[in-house]
């Protein structure tokens, strides 16, 4: 079976209060840090996901190797849903603080005519409101990579308050549907995975100073 290449970014902006994009600073030169803290989901099972930090304090790369939904030939009853919830702890230069303001999503989809499905997600920090959710749906016959984007707009951020430490908390989903697709056949699936069998979330930063 072909190996399936998808690939996930998303753009932090980092400001202690609500700001326009022309007040947005370099990067600090100290260095960051991101912790995996918890993780659950059938699309993230124990030991399948991985963090790391760019070297110039840009990006922040989630990577994965078991997210794959699917319905159809060599598929389970409960693999048409994957999910995986992630918190992680990042330690921010001090003087600055961070916010989600877009995602892009990139996957891959292999779906047969009659068959469905969507990609979703949403992010908050420990102890706020949770953003509203995104959802980008799919409808077969499908197959090759896709792209989505999920942008937030500036009045519309949550800000981590300045000098507190809250979990980012990280939910994403795929979802595949049968429909009227012939599953004694076919199998339909939507994937985040890439060539080295590992799917790739990066979170890209933009940075502002604290008060």
């Amino acid at each position: 079976m072909r190996k399936i290449l998808t690939a996930a970014a998303m753009l932090l902006a980092c400001v202690a209060v609500p700001a326009s994009p022309a007040s947005a600073n370099p990067p600090p030169p100290n260095k960051m840090v991101a912790d995996i803290v918890g993780v659950n989901g059938s699309g993230c099972p124990a030991g399948t996901v991985g963090v790391q930090v760019s070297p110039d304090n840009t990006a922040i790369t989630v990577t994965y190797s078991q997210y794959v939904a699917q319905v159809g030939v060599g598929a389970l009853p409960i693999d048409f849903r994957k999910n995986c919830q992630i918190a992680l702890n990042v330690h921010v230069p001090q003087g600055f603080t961070y916010a989600i303001a877009k995602s892009d999503y990139r996957g891959y989809a292999n779906l047969a005519a009659g068959a469905s499905g969507y990609e979703a997600a949403n992010y908050y920090f420990q102890g706020q409101s949770q953003n509203a959710r995104a959802q980008h749906n799919f409808a077969g016959p499908r197959e090759g990579d896709w792209t989505t984007t999920d942008l937030v707009g500036i009045a519309s951020l949550s800000f981590l308050p300045c000098g507190e430490m809250r979990n980012l908390n990280i939910n994403t989903e795929l979802r595949v549907y049968a429909g009227w697709s012939n599953t004694h056949t076919t199998t339909s699936l939507l994937t985040m995975d890439s060539t080295d069998t590992s799917l790739t979330t990066i979170y890209h930063l933009a940075w502002m100073r604290c008060p």
